[in-house]
């Protein structure tokens, strides 16, 4: 030690102490971590693994308490936390959003459904250590304009099967009209085997002409018709297909409008607990601190 001077020894002795503090915080952490799970402490976990996010939602703190440093110690163990949190979380779950249903994806992850009846939509993901939904935004944006069309009297597919209803009458017109048309045919046929065998004067050819194309423009027009006439049968079986899927979603819709509103009482109602199920949740553990929904060995 003799060429180390004074300044250095120093130097080296407040780099040792820092060390030995950030080291005895890791160690505080974790053991504060492992004596929560060894006592079942579910709220003391989410605060330890989250603390901005407990900090903000929970003690509505503008600054949070978090010790970022320490939480990425738990990175290779996200989903063991994740699938200790879920036994929980499920129960208190499916106690306030009995029409979903969970389904395991992996260590500590769900995905879950919108009811059990036949045809049950995925509705999205389940983020355990964020107590919240991950809702798919197609099937949720569906869900939520449903009931804004409630306004107009009107389900979700109301106005794609009107015009699908609509677009099928015609096509069933165009089948129907079918002899018409061939009576139509027929009788410019005759016209066109008519003026071929006209003579015409030459100050009259151009007039001639004229009717000639007249005629031919409309039987081209009615043989189109037959054309799209032979198409219809097809494509009115597939829009009888797609009228039949998007009734089938309608009803579906129809049982989750009323799961939501019998309860939580409106739509309105069920996003506002959406928002709030972190505090919620972390609210419920606190008072049920000594009892816990699933028994632990």
């Amino acid at each position: 030690m003799a060429n180390i001077s004074p300044v250095e020894i120093e130097q080296f002795q407040q780099s040792a102490k820092e060390l030995q503090k950030k080291v005895s915080n890791k160690i505080h952490y974790l053991q504060t971590l492992l004596n929560a799970v060894q006592e079942h402490d579910d709220r003391l976990i989410y605060q330890l693994i989250d603390g901005e996010n407990y900090s903000q939602e929970i003690m509505q703190a503008k600054h949070g308490t978090s010790d970022i440093g320490n939480e990425r110690l738990l990175d290779d163990v996200t989903k063991q936390i994740g699938q200790y949190l879920s036994v929980n979380l499920l129960s208190y779950l499916k106690e306030t959003y009995p029409f979903f249903y969970f389904e395991q994806t992996g260590l500590g992850a769900y995905q879950f459904f919108f009811g059990n009846w036949w045809d049950r939509r995925l509705f999205g993901t389940l983020d355990v250590l964020k107590v919240a939904f991950d809702f798919d935004e197609i099937e949720y944006r569906k869900l939520k304009q449903a009931f804004e069309l409630e306004q107009e009297n009107k389900r979700l597919n109301s106005d794609r099967i009107a015009t699908i209803s609509q677009q099928t009458d015609q096509l069933q017109a165009l089948i129907d009209s079918q002899n018409e048309r061939d009576q139509q045919k027929e009788k410019i046929r005759r016209q066109l085997k008519q003026l071929a065998q006209e003579k015409v004067l030459p100050w009259e050819a151009a007039k001639a002409r004229e009717s000639k194309q007249e005629l031919v423009s409309q039987l081209s027009e009615l043989t189109d018709q037959d054309e799209k006439a032979q198409k219809a049968y097809k494509l009115i079986h597939e829009s009888e297909k797609e009228v039949l899927k998007l009734s089938k979603e309608d009803t579906l819709i129809g049982y989750e409008k009323q799961s939501i509103v019998a309860r939580f009482g409106s739509f309105e109602n069920f996003e506002a607990r959406n928002r709030s199920l972190y505090r919620d949740y972390i609210a419920d553990l606190i008072a049920t601190k000594g009892r816990v929904r699933i028994e632990h060995e």
